[in-house]
């Protein structure tokens, strides 16, 4: 048995000697013919599949989604079982994503299906530099699989990669606060800035320190799962996958902040829309194509006028009412406004809504649209009705001054809470005015009685001048609810 294996051993190497000596011999054109015969020849005989995903595709320079969604797949579900990691912080993220290494491999199981990844790497051949990043170093992954479970991987396990490392990459990616730039501004190299510009959202707000009552509360976090889980029921009742909030209520009673808490909930990012700095309707279209989906769209004040500007025999003058489409538009100076000036501006509320609503919504997909107001009922009904809901902010009643009261004070029960709701029953005040009296604590000038004592002191006083008639007459709004 061993002179047999010896035997094979000289053959080997006497055929390798030999092959080095001809092949310089032998045309480049057979040589490709031979190999080509060969590797036919080994996968008739292999049943196994492999699969590549480059890092760079041939046709573009930037990095290829699928290798970053499945780089980001392997950090999550296979990393655990591979003994060669590495770790980067890739753009955009705000922590280290740990996957398999180069030259790695490592096994993951998919419906009973054994799939081995491989991770590759291949220095180039030339010293040369080049502008594209793909033909410097070329970074693959290799996924290999029996080739009865080809229909399996292509349909099912290949998109199921896609969508689990797109969901990584958005646990890690920092959000970002969007704020559209201003018309005809250039930066100071003279070239035109992009149209939006960003900030990193860091906001703190989230649905459990909201201050709102409990089951108001519960029935939006409900409706933006459902929308978040959504993607199946709207494709079948035909709709784009989009969803537009009215937000109205005074000022100070925490409609920024349940902005935020809904943005830390999904997920998304945030674009502050300013449509004073939008000239016309089709370069509203294009804000919209430079968005991202899974994203919250904020219209401001959408009741008040917003000030768009105009050039007119030289002079440039605020409109008002231009967003709402109101047709007694008037100068600040009191001139009526003429048609002419009218067909310049061609962004107002109604034509908005009229492409979110028409064929523009195929592209807005997986979005939600907020448009804040202060007074609901200076918006037309037509507009009021376009909404898909209404959340109107309540004034601080006392669920809600309840949840202010742990998050400020870290107390949920107190000698003089009796008397406060009584009060926030006969008072309406925000959840702004109250905590400026609860933030004393954190200054450290009075301890929680004393600011309990000041609150009660702020409500009474407050009741005493509604009663009196010597003013609050505009806290006489009934409370608010959700529809």
């Amino acid at each position: 048995m061993v002179e047999r294996w010896a035997g094979l051993g000289t053959a080997l190497a006497s055929f390798m000697f030999l092959w080095a000596v001809v092949h310089h011999f032998i045309p480049f054109q057979v040589q490709y013919y031979l190999t080509s015969l060969v590797h036919k020849l080994i996968s008739f005989f292999n049943p196994y599949i492999d699969i590549t995903i480059e890092e760079y595709s041939s046709e573009s320079s930037s990095r290829s989604k699928g290798y970053a969604a499945a780089e980001a797949y392997l950090s999550g579900s296979c990393s655990q079982r591979a003994r060669h990691l590495k770790a980067e912080l890739a753009k955009d993220t705000s922590r280290f994503l740990v996957t398999i290494d180069n030259q790695a491999d490592v096994t993951d199981e998919f419906r009973g299906a054994k799939i081995w990844w491989s991770s590759h790497e291949r220095l180039p051949f030339t010293r040369t530099i080049s502008w594209h990043p793909c033909q410097e170093v070329r970074r693959w992954y290799c996924l290999t699989f029996h080739r009865r479970q080809r229909k399996l991987v292509e349909d099912v396990y290949l998109p199921y990669v896609l969508d689990e490392g797109g969901a990584i990459l958005a646990r890690n990616r920092e959000r970002r606060l969007y704020m559209n730039n201003l018309k005809n501004v250039r930066s100071w190299s003279g070239s035109k800035k992009p149209a939006w510009c960003h900030v990193t959202f860091e906001h703190p707000a989230t649905f459990d320190s909201l201050a709102m009552d409990p089951a108001r509360k519960k029935e939006i976090v409900d409706d933006l799962v459902r929308f978040r889980n959504g993607k199946e029921y709207y494709a079948k009742i035909g709709r784009a996958w989009m969803r537009k909030y009215l937000l109205s209520g005074p000022r100070g009673t925490g409609k920024s902040s349940i902005i935020a808490a809904m943005a830390n909930f999904l997920g998304y990012d945030v674009y502050d829309l300013q449509l004073t700095a939008v000239k016309d309707m089709a370069e509203l279209h294009k804000l919209f194509i430079e968005t991202t989906r899974k994203s919250i769209i904020v219209v401001h004040d959408i009741d008040c006028s917003t000030g768009l500007a105009c050039n007119y025999n030289g002079k440039t003058m605020k409109i008002t009412d231009v967003i709402t489409g109101k047709q007694n538009k008037r100068f600040k100076n009191g001139e009526t406004l003429t048609k002419e000036i009218e067909e310049d501006n061609k962004v107002t509320l109604l034509r908005f809504l009229n492409s979110l609503d028409g064929i523009w919504s195929g592209f807005i997909t997986k979005r939600i649209l907020v448009f804040k107001t202060n007074n609901e009922n200076e918006l037309d009904l037509t507009v009021r009705s376009r909404m898909d809901r209404n959340i109107r902010m309540a004034y601080c009643g006392f669920e809600a001054f309840k949840t202010l009261a742990e998050n400020y004070l870290g107390i949920k029960i107190h000698s003089s809470f009796n008397k406060i709701k009584t009060l926030l029953g006969e008072v309406n005040i925000t959840a702004a005015d109250v905590t400026e009296k609860l933030m004393c604590v954190y200054s450290g000038e009075n301890d929680v009685d004393e600011c309990i004592s000041k609150l009660v002191e702020m409500l009474q006083s407050r009741l005493n001048s509604w009663v009196e008639g010597d003013g609050c007459q505009d806290n006489a709004t009934v409370k608010d609810e959700l529809h």
